[in-house]
């Protein structure tokens, strides 16, 4: 597997409530220029169709993804037939956070956090 995550930050078409408090950008800009991740990105709603043809396109089965969204329990049940029709496997292969009600610097530790574990666990 490729050994640098790459992060993807769903953001719930920015309207939802949950998002309020985050700077998507200033995020995004930390993960892609302090982290050690292979790229970071943000697609507004992964959860429908053109979300699950982006996956479809996007997601490789050497690859690690920490996907910054909702309920990682709805992460799993909204993309794993998307990981699996192209011979992916979400439990393997992502690191689902809720970053909902956090502020833009709980968000990043959070991030942090994960990119740490998986960077200790590929050691």
């Amino acid at each position: 597997m490729s050994e640098k995550p790459r992060f993807v930050m769903c953001i719930c078409t920015g309207e939802c409530p949950g998002f309020q408090s985050l700077n998507l950008w200033q995020l995004i800009n930390y993960v892609r220029n302090e982290l050690d991740v292979e790229y970071a990105i943000v697609h507004p709603q992964l959860c429908v169709d053109d979300g699950d043809r982006f996956l479809t396109d996007y997601i490789k089965s050497n690859s690690k993804y920490i996907i910054g969204a909702c309920d990682p329990k709805m992460q799993r049940k909204m993309f794993k037939d998307a990981f699996a029709s192209v011979g992916g496997d979400f439990d393997k292969q992502v690191v689902s956070l809720d970053l909902r009600n956090m502020s833009t610097e709980e968000a990043m530790n959070k991030v942090a956090e994960a990119v740490k574990q998986l960077s200790e666990a590929a050691a």
